[in-house]
Protein backbone atom coordinates (compact mmCIF):
# COMPACT_ATOMS: atom_id res chain seq x y z
CA UNK A 1 0.00 0.00 0.00
CA UNK A 2 1.31 3.30 -0.76
CA UNK A 3 1.00 6.98 0.56
CA UNK A 4 -1.77 9.37 -0.70
CA UNK A 5 -0.51 13.12 -1.02
CA UNK A 6 -1.70 16.58 -0.73
CA UNK A 7 0.33 19.49 -0.66
CA UNK A 8 -0.81 21.78 1.55
CA UNK A 9 -0.63 25.98 1.19
CA UNK A 10 0.56 27.14 4.91
CA UNK A 11 0.19 30.44 3.57
CA UNK A 12 2.01 33.27 1.90
CA UNK A 13 4.68 35.44 2.82
CA UNK A 14 8.00 37.48 1.18
CA UNK A 15 11.37 37.72 2.00
CA UNK A 16 14.11 39.95 0.18
CA UNK A 17 14.77 38.93 -3.35
CA UNK A 18 18.61 39.20 -3.32
CA UNK A 19 18.70 36.71 0.05
CA UNK A 20 16.72 34.22 -2.13
CA UNK A 21 19.06 34.75 -4.93
CA UNK A 22 22.26 34.82 -3.11
CA UNK A 23 25.30 35.62 -5.85
CA UNK A 24 22.59 35.71 -9.06
CA UNK A 25 22.49 39.40 -9.80
CA UNK A 26 18.63 41.29 -9.66
CA UNK A 27 19.44 41.89 -12.94
CA UNK A 28 18.58 38.51 -14.04
CA UNK A 29 15.98 37.53 -11.12
CA UNK A 30 14.00 40.76 -11.16
CA UNK A 31 12.91 38.87 -15.01
CA UNK A 32 12.01 35.89 -13.57
CA UNK A 33 9.45 36.82 -10.05
CA UNK A 34 7.05 39.54 -9.62
CA UNK A 35 9.65 42.35 -7.48
CA UNK A 36 7.72 44.88 -4.64
CA UNK A 37 9.17 48.19 -3.96
CA UNK A 38 11.12 46.77 -0.58
CA UNK A 39 12.51 44.22 -2.90
CA UNK A 40 10.68 41.31 -1.71
CA UNK A 41 9.47 38.44 -3.84
CA UNK A 42 6.28 36.21 -3.23
CA UNK A 43 6.68 33.06 -1.34
CA UNK A 44 4.07 29.96 -0.21
CA UNK A 45 4.53 27.76 2.33
CA UNK A 46 4.29 24.37 0.97
CA UNK A 47 3.13 21.32 3.38
CA UNK A 48 2.50 17.81 2.44
CA UNK A 49 -0.07 15.68 3.63
CA UNK A 50 0.31 11.77 3.63
CA UNK A 51 -2.28 9.38 4.16
CA UNK A 52 -2.21 5.91 4.30
CA UNK A 53 -4.33 2.85 6.13
CA UNK A 54 -6.15 5.76 8.98
CA UNK A 55 -2.42 7.14 9.70
CA UNK A 56 -1.30 10.85 8.79
CA UNK A 57 1.67 12.33 8.20
CA UNK A 58 2.60 15.78 7.68
CA UNK A 59 5.76 16.75 6.12
CA UNK A 60 6.62 20.63 7.41
CA UNK A 61 4.72 23.37 9.56
CA UNK A 62 5.37 26.60 7.66
CA UNK A 63 5.51 29.90 9.53
CA UNK A 64 2.76 28.98 12.15
CA UNK A 65 0.38 31.91 14.21
CA UNK A 66 3.42 33.47 16.21
CA UNK A 67 3.92 36.33 15.12
CA UNK A 68 4.10 40.04 16.34
CA UNK A 69 2.13 42.55 14.41
CA UNK A 70 6.01 44.20 12.74
CA UNK A 71 7.06 40.71 12.06
CA UNK A 72 4.09 40.31 10.20
CA UNK A 73 4.69 43.31 8.46
CA UNK A 74 8.78 42.61 7.67
CA UNK A 75 7.54 38.90 6.21
CA UNK A 76 4.44 40.21 4.78
CA UNK A 77 2.81 37.03 6.17
CA UNK A 78 -0.34 36.23 5.47
CA UNK A 79 -3.15 35.02 8.48
CA UNK A 80 -3.10 31.67 7.56
CA UNK A 81 -1.43 28.36 9.29
CA UNK A 82 -1.13 24.83 8.17
CA UNK A 83 -3.50 24.48 10.62
CA UNK A 84 -6.27 26.64 8.60
CA UNK A 85 -5.16 23.93 5.60
CA UNK A 86 -5.88 21.14 7.94
CA UNK A 87 -9.19 22.24 8.78
CA UNK A 88 -10.02 22.71 5.03
CA UNK A 89 -9.61 19.35 4.86
CA UNK A 90 -11.93 18.60 8.24
CA UNK A 91 -8.67 17.87 9.59
CA UNK A 92 -8.11 18.38 13.59
CA UNK A 93 -4.27 18.83 14.84
CA UNK A 94 -4.75 15.63 17.01
CA UNK A 95 -5.80 13.67 13.59
CA UNK A 96 -1.50 13.85 12.55
CA UNK A 97 0.37 11.04 13.61
CA UNK A 98 3.96 12.07 12.38
CA UNK A 99 5.85 15.18 11.68
CA UNK A 100 8.53 15.49 9.08
CA UNK A 101 10.50 18.14 9.02
CA UNK A 102 13.66 18.96 6.28
CA UNK A 103 14.91 21.55 9.02
CA UNK A 104 14.47 23.90 11.49
CA UNK A 105 13.92 27.33 10.09
CA UNK A 106 11.14 29.14 11.24
CA UNK A 107 9.58 29.05 8.07
CA UNK A 108 9.41 25.49 8.27
CA UNK A 109 8.91 24.99 12.10
CA UNK A 110 7.23 27.69 13.40
CA UNK A 111 3.92 25.78 13.28
CA UNK A 112 5.40 23.06 15.11
CA UNK A 113 3.67 25.23 18.33
CA UNK A 114 0.96 27.64 18.67
CA UNK A 115 -0.50 29.87 21.55
CA UNK A 116 -1.84 28.27 24.61
CA UNK A 117 -5.10 29.94 25.41
CA UNK A 118 -3.57 32.19 27.50
CA UNK A 119 -2.05 33.70 24.60
CA UNK A 120 1.52 33.58 25.43
CA UNK A 121 2.99 30.21 26.11
CA UNK A 122 3.53 28.12 23.45
CA UNK A 123 2.47 24.41 23.13
CA UNK A 124 2.75 21.43 20.68
CA UNK A 125 0.37 22.34 18.08
CA UNK A 126 -0.28 18.32 17.20
CA UNK A 127 -0.67 16.83 20.45
CA UNK A 128 -0.26 13.57 19.05
CA UNK A 129 2.01 13.57 16.83
CA UNK A 130 6.18 12.20 16.63
CA UNK A 131 8.12 15.19 15.34
CA UNK A 132 11.23 13.42 12.83
CA UNK A 133 14.42 15.68 11.83
CA UNK A 134 17.97 14.66 11.32
CA UNK A 135 20.19 14.63 14.73
CA UNK A 136 22.80 17.22 13.25
CA UNK A 137 19.87 19.56 12.50
CA UNK A 138 18.19 19.15 15.79
CA UNK A 139 21.84 19.88 17.66
CA UNK A 140 22.58 22.98 15.49
CA UNK A 141 18.93 24.52 15.91
CA UNK A 142 20.10 23.98 19.44
CA UNK A 143 23.28 25.32 19.74
CA UNK A 144 21.53 28.20 17.28
CA UNK A 145 24.52 27.53 15.01
CA UNK A 146 23.05 29.62 11.47
CA UNK A 147 24.36 32.31 9.32
CA UNK A 148 20.96 33.75 10.57
CA UNK A 149 20.48 34.77 14.10
CA UNK A 150 16.89 34.39 14.43
CA UNK A 151 15.65 31.33 12.53
CA UNK A 152 16.46 28.47 15.02
CA UNK A 153 13.64 30.05 17.49
CA UNK A 154 12.97 28.07 21.26
CA UNK A 155 9.70 28.83 20.68
CA UNK A 156 9.44 26.67 18.24
CA UNK A 157 11.69 24.16 19.81
CA UNK A 158 11.50 23.34 23.45
CA UNK A 159 7.83 22.59 23.80
CA UNK A 160 8.39 19.92 21.49
CA UNK A 161 11.34 18.56 22.11
CA UNK A 162 10.22 15.11 24.37
CA UNK A 163 8.48 14.03 20.85
CA UNK A 164 11.29 14.30 18.85
CA UNK A 165 12.59 11.40 17.14
CA UNK A 166 16.26 11.71 15.83
CA UNK A 167 17.25 10.06 12.05
CA UNK A 168 21.32 9.92 11.81
CA UNK A 169 21.80 10.05 8.05
CA UNK A 170 19.53 7.97 5.49
CA UNK A 171 16.71 6.06 6.97
CA UNK A 172 12.98 4.42 6.69
CA UNK A 173 11.15 6.37 9.21
CA UNK A 174 7.84 4.46 8.22
CA UNK A 175 7.14 2.40 5.63
CA UNK A 176 7.08 3.72 2.31
CA UNK A 177 8.61 7.08 3.50
CA UNK A 178 12.47 7.94 3.69
CA UNK A 179 15.33 10.37 4.70
CA UNK A 180 17.73 11.40 2.64
CA UNK A 181 20.57 14.07 3.81
CA UNK A 182 20.76 16.85 1.22
CA UNK A 183 23.23 19.26 3.24
CA UNK A 184 24.07 22.76 2.29
CA UNK A 185 21.14 25.70 3.29
CA UNK A 186 21.82 23.84 6.29
CA UNK A 187 24.32 21.08 7.35
CA UNK A 188 21.47 18.86 8.55
CA UNK A 189 19.07 19.13 6.06
CA UNK A 190 17.13 15.95 4.70
CA UNK A 191 14.83 15.37 1.43
CA UNK A 192 11.75 13.60 2.24
CA UNK A 193 10.75 10.43 -0.14
CA UNK A 194 7.80 9.20 -0.42
CA UNK A 195 6.24 5.46 -2.18
CA UNK A 196 3.06 6.73 -4.31
CA UNK A 197 1.18 5.05 -6.66
CA UNK A 198 2.83 7.63 -9.11
CA UNK A 199 6.26 6.72 -8.11
CA UNK A 200 8.46 8.63 -5.72
CA UNK A 201 7.41 12.01 -4.44
CA UNK A 202 10.53 14.14 -3.14
CA UNK A 203 10.09 17.12 -0.71
CA UNK A 204 13.68 18.54 -0.61
CA UNK A 205 13.30 21.35 1.08
CA UNK A 206 15.37 24.49 0.63
CA UNK A 207 17.69 22.63 -1.89
CA UNK A 208 15.71 24.60 -4.66
CA UNK A 209 12.89 26.47 -2.96
CA UNK A 210 11.14 27.51 -5.95
CA UNK A 211 11.17 26.56 -10.05
CA UNK A 212 13.57 29.26 -9.95
CA UNK A 213 16.48 27.64 -8.29
CA UNK A 214 17.08 25.02 -10.56
CA UNK A 215 20.76 26.42 -12.04
CA UNK A 216 23.84 26.08 -10.03
CA UNK A 217 24.43 29.24 -9.32
CA UNK A 218 20.73 30.15 -8.19
CA UNK A 219 21.20 29.29 -4.25
CA UNK A 220 19.99 31.41 -1.12
CA UNK A 221 22.40 34.18 0.54
CA UNK A 222 20.63 32.05 3.75
CA UNK A 223 22.42 28.84 2.96
CA UNK A 224 25.50 27.85 5.37
CA UNK A 225 27.20 26.38 2.79
CA UNK A 226 26.31 27.72 -1.27
CA UNK A 227 28.74 25.49 -2.58
CA UNK A 228 27.78 22.06 -1.01
CA UNK A 229 24.09 23.09 -1.96
CA UNK A 230 24.74 23.53 -5.25
CA UNK A 231 26.65 19.87 -5.29
CA UNK A 232 23.72 18.73 -3.73
CA UNK A 233 21.16 20.00 -6.04
CA UNK A 234 23.14 18.70 -9.01
CA UNK A 235 22.81 15.19 -7.38
CA UNK A 236 19.18 15.37 -6.39
CA UNK A 237 18.07 16.90 -9.89
CA UNK A 238 20.13 13.77 -11.72
CA UNK A 239 18.61 11.22 -9.55
CA UNK A 240 15.12 12.90 -9.89
CA UNK A 241 15.90 12.61 -13.90
CA UNK A 242 17.15 9.37 -13.71
CA UNK A 243 13.99 7.94 -11.09
CA UNK A 244 11.20 9.98 -12.69
CA UNK A 245 10.52 11.24 -9.31
CA UNK A 246 8.20 14.09 -8.78
CA UNK A 247 9.76 17.16 -6.53
CA UNK A 248 7.70 19.20 -4.22
CA UNK A 249 8.61 23.23 -4.17
CA UNK A 250 8.57 23.80 -0.70
CA UNK A 251 8.56 27.98 -1.31
CA UNK A 252 7.08 28.04 -4.67
CA UNK A 253 3.84 30.10 -5.22
CA UNK A 254 2.62 28.57 -8.51
CA UNK A 255 2.71 25.42 -9.43
CA UNK A 256 4.73 23.46 -6.62
CA UNK A 257 4.83 19.82 -8.48
CA UNK A 258 7.61 19.48 -11.19
CA UNK A 259 9.47 16.49 -12.59
CA UNK A 260 12.74 16.63 -13.81
CA UNK A 261 14.58 16.20 -17.41
CA UNK A 262 17.77 16.71 -19.11
CA UNK A 263 17.86 19.68 -21.59
CA UNK A 264 18.26 18.18 -24.93
CA UNK A 265 19.90 21.18 -26.64
CA UNK A 266 22.06 21.52 -23.59
CA UNK A 267 23.58 18.45 -21.96
CA UNK A 268 24.11 18.29 -18.38
CA UNK A 269 21.54 21.28 -17.96
CA UNK A 270 18.14 20.23 -16.14
CA UNK A 271 14.67 21.65 -16.93
CA UNK A 272 11.71 21.29 -14.72
CA UNK A 273 8.17 20.61 -15.77
CA UNK A 274 4.66 20.70 -14.22
CA UNK A 275 4.05 17.30 -13.10
CA UNK A 276 -0.17 16.04 -13.01
CA UNK A 277 -1.08 12.55 -10.97
CA UNK A 278 1.31 11.95 -8.13
CA UNK A 279 0.06 14.60 -6.03
CA UNK A 280 -2.81 16.85 -4.94
CA UNK A 281 -2.42 20.55 -4.51
CA UNK A 282 -5.29 21.55 -2.17
CA UNK A 283 -5.65 25.58 -3.04
CA UNK A 284 -6.65 27.77 -0.18
CA UNK A 285 -10.22 28.57 0.46
CA UNK A 286 -11.57 31.82 -1.19
CA UNK A 287 -11.73 33.79 1.97
CA UNK A 288 -8.33 32.34 3.05
CA UNK A 289 -6.82 33.43 0.26
CA UNK A 290 -8.06 37.15 0.49
CA UNK A 291 -6.84 37.43 4.30
CA UNK A 292 -3.75 39.00 3.42
CA UNK A 293 -2.07 40.93 6.07
CA UNK A 294 -2.28 44.57 5.59
CA UNK A 295 1.23 44.87 5.20
CA UNK A 296 1.31 43.24 1.49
Amino acid sequence: MTWRCTVLRAGRFRLDGGGMFGVVPKAIWSRMTEVAEDNTIPLECNCLLLERDGRRVLVETGNGEKWSEKERAIYHLQRRTVLDALAERDLDPGDIHDVVLTHLHFDHAGGLTRWAPDGVTPIPAFPNARIHVQEREWRDADANRAVMTRTYLRSHLDPVAEAVELADGEAEILEGIRVLPVPGHTWGQQAVLVDTEAGTVCFPGDVMPTVHHAGDAFNMGYDIEPYTNMGTKRDLLRRAAAEDWTIILDHEPGDPAVRVREDAERPGRMVLEPSTGAVTVAEDAVDAIDAIDAAD
